[in-house]
């Protein structure tokens, strides 16, 4: 990841976390200027009112762009828990074929 500099030698990040972005947001709300954070950080003003605009209506949670809400991750997860659990089922009833169990196996699904 590549880092900035502002010109007081202070590092910016190429993309923000939503930690940093909490205390950006945190700064703002306790009435800093909209227009020097953004100097500051370099960040556009109306990305930074969007960033506040999100943190109220979704608290920090909503900062996290990447991610999805937790039951969409955890139904994605056992998504694909099933498919690889599916995988091996069908290797392993392809392995019985191949050794001749087939029709053994077969039977005993019923």
């Amino acid at each position: 990841m590549t880092v900035d500099k502002t010109e007081s030698g202070v590092e910016l990040p190429e993309r923000w976390s939503a930690g940093k972005k909490t205390e950006v947001v945190l700064r703002l709300l306790r009435g800093e200027s909209l227009e020097e954070v953004s100097r500051e950080i370099q960040v556009p003003a109306h990305e930074l009112e969007e960033w506040r605009r999100v943190f109220l209506e979704t608290g920090a949670e909503g900062l996290k762009r990447r991610g999805f809400d937790p039951e969409d991750r955890e139904v994605r997860k056992l998504q694909a828990k099933i498919g690889e659990m599916t995988m091996r089922l069908e290797l392993a009833e392809y392995m019985i074929e191949k050794k001749g169990y087939g029709s053994e196996y077969r039977r005993l699904k019923k």
